[in-house]
């Protein structure tokens, strides 16, 4: 296995990546810092999961909702941070209490604009969304050089496209049979998927061709493979 590269950024191990001639930031909590617009772009939150399926009958702590914010705040606070850009699905579902909790969340942060590029999970009552600290965008929003969705764009309008939905995952071969798939940043000549933010998500394998790039995330940092 590559080791990966000797930078620290909230006491992890972080990679650094050219696209589109701009300088990013891979960082392990699953999250690309972007220093030229001072901006943390994340997918796939799915805030709200948990209760959802508590609703359900199903037992999940609510502290898997709350360890995703608190792992929010710590990128903030860690990076010069102007901008939290979510790439689609920040809610999971139907409104319930934990919405509330972000709302509250981004009232700590007076001087942060949140932008949601709107998901399919994305489907609270507009009146919801309407906080002065969050920006809604339909679809997309092109941020340039890079065109901003939630489901990957091979043959974007403008620009390198920036995404997530797929929950992408690369799977390491170990000694004997031994496989884990891990989350993983995936870029393509057109376009890269980043890792689902939320901890209660699963792994999509992907399926790599030529040309393409993989960043894997591991407890030791991220790498590419």
């Amino acid at each position: 296995m590559p080791t990966p590269p000797n930078n620290t950024s909230t006491g992890h191990t972080y990679a650094t990546h050219t696209l589109a001639g701009q300088k990013l930031l891979l960082l392990p909590q699953r999250a690309i810092y972007w220093p030229a617009q001072k901006a943390l772009l994340l997918a796939d939150v799915h805030l709200g999961k948990a209760a959802h399926f508590r609703k359900a009958g199903i037992p999940v702590a609510r502290q898997v909702h709350l360890k995703d914010l608190e792992k929010l705040k710590s990128l903030i606070t860690s990076h010069d941070t102007q901008q939290v850009i979510v790439l689609g699905d920040l809610f999971h579902s139907h409104l319930n209490n934990e919405w509330q909790d972000f709302l509250d969340f981004m009232d700590q942060w007076p001087g942060i604009t949140f932008h949601l590029v709107e998901g399919n999970h994305d489907i609270l009552p507009p009146s919801a969304y309407a906080h002065p600290h969050l920006v809604m965008h339909k679809e997309s929003w092109y941020l340039p050089p890079f065109y901003l969705s939630h489901e990957p764009m091979p043959s974007p309008p403008q620009g390198y496209n920036l995404a997530g939905h797929l929950h992408p995952g690369a799977t390491l071969k170990g000694a004997g049979r031994q496989r884990l798939t891990l989350p993983c940043f995936w870029f393509r000549p057109t376009h890269g998927v980043l890792p689902a933010f939320g901890s209660f998500t699963g792994l999509a394998k992907v399926g790599v061709k030529p040309n393409d790039q993989l960043f894997v995330l591991t407890n030791n940092g991220v790498f590419e493979k």
